[in-house]
């Protein structure tokens, strides 16, 4: 069978996209268990197609699905009922199923009021899916009730079949990244925590299982192979198997793979020893929920983590070179004035290097959401109010968004007025073997001052010699391509070209292959006047736009008419080869 994928868009235009335009793993993992059973799939991530239905129609009707498999979290709820309503209007053939949390947590409601969906994969999707195309490809449709985790409809009403238990062996299922490429992995599915907030402990019952070090290091290799350097391992809690994470590292590091990683973890499971080992295998973040700096609310939220534990889990993680990154919610039950004084005041002992804030929501599936419907009489009929979520502050009496609005205001602006200060005193554990990872560590913060997160925020003060400090303190401690290129351009910046030129002299001693160090000296020589040495160095480095564009201008400036002709029609072939790439 033809099975086709999509993950839609969200109702609500974002100002950033990286939260809404990931695949979810699961997708990769059921479409890779289907290819392995012989049938044919594709994924399409269509997170920016909102308000474009024609296009949506055209490529739905050119792969004329058989099933059309839906993911919805929540937000997109809105996209995946839109794009059913498409594929049935093209063929009303098309069996349409929803997945996902969001379908998972309003099943009922969804095949209740939204005929376009024919069924609702209930909860892990591999085993349910596998069995259901199997029977719908034997023509079997009076099996589908023996199905577990399958939402359907039984005389014209909603049923659910009998509870689908947990797949023991994770690693029994088809790695996906034999069929696909992508850099979100995941090494363990649930949490063992039970945080209000959050829909995990009703997805995975607060029941933890893991791939095996082997399967998960394999799966990398397989995707740093196809191209992937960067990965985000999207594990509620990454560091919850201390020996198991340790073993993940070793072997991260004795494959020789060149990437770099960010995880999720929980401030209370963290030690030297695991950051120590994560470090030397390239993580350079650790997201901790941190929620509040009120020790009342995070009871609220079932958040049972003390401010101690909060401050040696960033004093640590920053110690070994790895980002601390904080979640902060504001808006919660309680949230007063006080609150948000004492979620500053924990900031500021925490120092965190990178933070994000959110105002609190209530999605189903969760505690507050049963909360939420007990205090308000309310029913899952609510989401049929085209909305994306409900704001915890739109139910509390006690809170209002101009409010709420001032709160985050107040968080964001400690945030970013104290940046530069905390950047500045991090202090590092003085071990050899993690000197390149440190520098690295440096260097990259002070990239996110000069041309990064930071560098466009107004409420950050002091972004240059911010990000000069830690270039200079990143080449103290080892030599950094990235350190040198930063400062190197910064020298550049204020006309200081003797000192670019003298700093990028040494850093190419130790990166002498660095097109980037090559083309950054070559740039601040034709300032100096010293054009041949300029125009040999742009012909040497990796050729690029921008270089060839230098090194015609140095030939003209020389007079070699002769050479301005081979680079003008080096530059316009190199031209033609940009326009038709495809990125």
């Amino acid at each position: 069978m033809k099975i086709v994928f999509v993950n839609p868009y969200c109702l609500d235009p974002r100002l950033q996209d990286y939260d809404i335009k990931v695949v979810p793993i699961g997708v990769y993992y059921m479409a890779a268990c289907l290819i392995e059973a012989g049938h044919s799939c594709e994924i399409l991530n269509w997170y920016d197609m909102k308000g474009r239905d024609e296009d949506m129609a055209k490529i739905l009707r050119d792969l004329r699905p058989d099933i059309l498999a839906v993911s919805i979290l929540h937000a997109n709820r809105w996209g995946g009922i839109d794009i059913a309503k498409i594929a049935k209007k093209i063929s009303s053939e098309t069996f349409v199923i929803f997945g996902g949390p969001g379908a998972t947590f309003l099943w009922e409601h969804l095949l209740n009021h939204f005929p376009e969906i024919d069924a609702i994969v209930v909860g892990e999707g591999e085993e349910t899916m596998m069995e259901l195309v199997s029977e719908m490809d034997g023509g079997n449709i009076s099996e589908w009730r023996n199905i577990p985790g399958l939402a359907l409809r039984h005389n014209q009403k909603p049923m659910l079949t009998a509870k689908r238990d947990f797949i023991k062996d994770l690693d029994t299922l088809a790695d996906p990244a034999k069929h696909f490429s992508f850099n979100h992995v995941i090494s363990s599915r649930g949490c063992p925590w039970n945080c209000y907030f959050c829909g995990s402990p009703r997805i995975w019952e607060r029941k933890v299982r893991f791939h095996s070090p082997s399967y998960f290091v394999s799966q990398l290799r397989r995707l740093n192979k196809k191209g992937q350097r960067f990965f985000f391992v999207s594990d509620d809690t990454f560091t919850l198997k201390k020996d198991r994470v340790i073993s993940i590292c070793k072997e991260i590091i004795s494959s020789k793979m060149d990437i770099e990683w960010v995880a999720i973890s929980r401030v209370n499971i963290v030690d030297d020893e695991i950051l120590y080992w994560m470090r030397r295998a390239g993580c350079i973040q650790i997201s901790y929920g941190v929620e509040s700096g009120s020790s009342r609310i995070r009871k609220r939220l079932n958040k049972n983590i003390s401010d101690d534990e909060i401050t040696r889990a960033f004093e640590a993680t920053r110690s070994y070179g790895i980002m601390p990154r904080a979640y902060f919610i504001y808006g919660s039950p309680g949230e007063t004035k006080k609150t948000i004084s004492e979620s500053i005041r924990l900031m500021k002992r925490i120092k965190p290097l990178g933070a994000i804030f959110y105002i609190l929501d209530i999605f189903p599936g969760t505690k507050l959401y049963d909360d939420f419907k007990k205090r308000t009489g309310k029913s899952d009929d609510i989401w049929l109010n085209r909305i994306e979520d409900i704001m915890y502050f739109e139910t509390d009496d006690g809170l209002d968004e101009k409010k709420v609005l001032e709160f985050g205001k107040r968080l964001r602006t400690a945030f970013y007025s104290n940046l530069p200060s905390w950047a500045k005193n991090i202090q590092l554990k003085d071990l050899p073997e993690l000197a390149p990872h440190q520098s690295s560590f440096l260097a990259r913060l002070g990239l996110t001052f000069t041309y990064g997160d930071y560098s466009t925020v107004k409420a950050v003060p002091q972004k240059e010699q911010t990000a000069k400090g830690l270039f200079k303190r990143a080449l103290t401690i080892f030599p950094n391509e990235v350190a040198y290129l930063g400062l190197a351009i910064m020298y550049q910046k204020n006309d200081q070209h003797t000192k670019a030129v003298d700093l990028l002299e040494e850093g190419l001693k130790h990166f002498p292959a660095s097109s980037q160090l090559q083309g950054c000296l070559g740039v601040s020589l034709m300032q100096l006047g010293r054009l041949e040495e300029a125009l040999e160095l742009f012909l040497r480095t990796e050729p690029s736009v921008k270089n060839l564009s230098y090194a015609y201008r140095c030939a003209y400036a020389l007079g070699n008419m002769h050479l301005c002709s081979r680079i003008a029609n080096k530059l316009k072939s190199l031209e033609k080869t940009v326009t038709k790439s495809p990125n």
